[in-house]
Parts: structure tokens; sequence; C-alpha cells
């Protein structure tokens, strides 16, 4: 079972890890367009590729805020709908999650 400490630590490791792609995201946005007009469409292609990865990443720490601060405020691990714990082999492979098992599949159908 992992301790709300080593969660802590591995939700500040993606969140850098994020914060570190979508500089790199923005980056590669600010690159001018060519003027050839294949070359063109083909790079606005990958810009819109780049984008929905930058939203991806955006929500994603938005999540993982939202889980550290359950951390501060000592509500990690308690679903957010239900107050009942959130499984330690649910947290282990979604740490920023805020509901349990049977809360999520009632939210996703």
């Amino acid at each position: 079972m992992t301790d709300i400490k080593t969660r802590k630590t591995a939700l500040l490791k993606r969140l850098s890890e994020l914060d570190s792609r979508l500089h790199a995201i923005e980056a590669e946005l600010d690159v001018p367009i060519s003027k050839d007009w294949e070359e063109s469409a083909v790079e606005r292609e990958g810009d819109e590729v780049l984008e929905q990865l930058g939203q991806s990443g955006q929500d994603e720490i938005l999540r993982i805020r939202a889980a550290l601060q359950r951390i501060r405020d000592e509500e990690y691990g308690f679903c957010a709908r239900c107050g009942e714990d959130i499984s330690s082999e649910r947290l282990d492979v979604l740490p920023d999650t805020p509901l349990c098992m049977k809360c999520a599949s009632a939210v996703a159908h």
C-alpha cells in the first residue's frame, strides 16, 4: 500500500513533467508555418494534434492540482461523491481520481 507522502511526491513529479511537456508544445506551436501549401497543410495538422495534447495535459494538471488540494485538506483517498475510501489499487492507477470505482462508474453511465 502506498502512503500519501509517496503519492504526493508522484503527483508533484507528474505535474513537473506535464509543465515541461506543455512548454515544449507551446514552443513547437510558435514555430512559423511554411509558405509551401502542402507543407503548411501537414504542419497545421500537426499543430491540431499538439493542441489536443496540450489540452489533455492542461486537463490532467487541473486534476493533479485538485488532488494535491485534497491532500492538503486531508480529504485525499476519500470519494468526493459518497465519502467512502478510494481503494489503494484505484489510487495506484489513477492517483488524481476524486471518485471511488462505484461512483466513477455511476458518473460514466
